[in-house]
């Protein structure tokens, strides 16, 4: 069998935790920032966990993590 290949893509923008679950990052935060609130650009730096009906597509783009 063959060894699979990692999609960088999804390297790029993923990680995985101690527990398994998959992080990324929020969106809307790359640009147009003047008018958003000092709170909101803060809440939109933290990581949140990937959505459980999307993980398994994560898990197959990234076979050995």
């Amino acid at each position: 069998m063959p060894k699979l290949k990692t999609r960088r893509a999804a390297a790029k923008r993923f990680r995985k935790t101690g527990t398994g679950k998959f992080m990324r990052r929020k969106a809307y935060k790359s640009h147009l920032l003047e008018h958003k609130t000092t709170g909101k650009k803060r809440e939109l730096s933290k990581a949140v966990v990937v959505h459980e009906t999307d993980a398994e597509r994560v898990t197959l783009m990234m076979p050995y993590s």
